[in-house]
């Protein structure tokens, strides 16, 4: 097989349209992520958080170069919950202007495209 990626096989019945999708942004430690990925968790946004041992970041800001230790997050969703994801995780971010970013994944295996659609399908927490 390679490089090559495997045939596809068919999902389970009821999530074929179904796709994972993950989001990624640093924070400032790990309280902070902790406390962002609990609220996206309760409102159904999210199926999982990985909340990453610190990272160090090189970055411009406001025109000059600057440095931080933060923590990286990376959080699994599907893809119609995406952008609803991203847009609350911009109201919880306590950045001024913070780096978000989302990616539909080509492939996932589909025991984990059924769990992340059982898990963000539904409602939670009245929303």
């Amino acid at each position: 097989m390679g490089w090559r990626a495997a045939k596809r096989k068919p999902l389970r019945r009821g999530v074929t349209d179904t796709r994972a999708a993950l989001i990624y942004t640093p924070l400032p430690d790990a309280e902070t992520a902790r406390d962002v990925a609990g609220k996206l968790l309760d409102e159904g946004l999210i199926a999982c958080a990985n909340i990453l041992g610190p990272i160090e970041s090189i970055f411009i800001w406001n025109g000059a170069k600057d440095q931080s230790v933060e923590v990286g997050v990376l959080f699994k969703t599907t893809q119609t919950k995406m952008d609803l994801a991203i847009g609350r995780l911009r109201e919880l971010h306590p950045y001024e202007t913070p780096a978000i970013v989302g990616s539909v994944c080509d492939t996932a295996h589909p025991d984990t495209i059924a769990w992340l659609a059982e898990q963000v399908g539904g409602s939670r927490a009245g929303n």
